[in-house]
């Protein structure tokens, strides 16, 4: 079954007020209040959202990222009362899309939310299976092979792929690819660089002479697909 969001968290109070709220606003979400239950109910539904607590009882929601993150890139907000800089930063470093410290707005939550599910529809117009030159994408399993072997991207990366990818030909500014796949005013075009660099040193030939993610200068970005 299709789910909009799951949320894992320990504490139930928290976890049902999220699940029935979101609902309220149309947000398909259902709860699960332990690290094996989410586990079990993310492999056996299809979910585009993950909310995770870090504190799951005796277990770690940091955990349970590194295990999805093994097959998935399933965005994850952390939501979590600890907030120190070493937690948030392990969070994202760990591939969480973003980190919530409680008590929270729940207006914010789903604003964020909304935004997430959002971008995880960049990659619609993306047929299953795109290959151009040694390059393969499959949409289905959000893999990238280059010359058959595994290109592991971030989530980050891959929605910049497919929205590149999507809008062949045509150069994309700065501000449209911040707005549309980071759906965030405050990222800076340092971040974007840095992952438009990273991605082709994954997939092109030669990431200083490319030829499928060109630069557009004053502007920004265009994909040419003809490795």
């Amino acid at each position: 079954m299709q789910y909009d969001c799951l949320i894992v968290d320990d504490e139930e109070g928290i976890s049902q007020t999220i699940c029935e709220y979101f609902n309220m606003f149309d947000i398909k979400a259902e709860y699960k209040t332990n690290f094996d239950d989410g586990l079990t109910f993310l492999a056996e539904h299809t979910v585009s959202l993950l909310l995770l607590d870090v504190n799951l009882g005796k277990e770690s929601g940091f955990l349970f990222c590194k295990e999805i993150r093994k097959t998935s890139n399933l965005p994850i907000i952390f939501i979590s009362a600890r907030g120190s800089e070493e937690d948030i930063l392990s969070g994202l470093n760990l591939g969480g899309d973003d980190y919530i410290t409680k008590p929270f707005s729940m207006g914010i939550l789903l604003a964020k939310a909304k935004a997430i599910l959002k971008r995880n529809m960049i990659a619609v117009q993306l047929p299953e299976i795109f290959e151009v030159g040694g390059l393969r994408i499959d949409k289905s399993t959000k893999r990238v092979y280059k010359n058959n072997v595994l290109v592991k991207l971030k989530p980050m990366e891959w929605k910049l792929l497919c929205y590149l990818l999507d809008n062949q030909k045509r150069g994309i500014s700065k501000d449209e690819l911040l707005t549309t796949v980071w759906g965030d005013q405050f990222v800076s075009e340092g971040t974007l660089s840095v992952h438009i660099r990273h991605l082709r040193e994954k997939i092109e030939d030669d990431p200083n002479q490319p030829k499928l993610i060109k630069t557009v200068w004053g502007t920004g970005y265009i994909c040419e697909a003809t490795m």
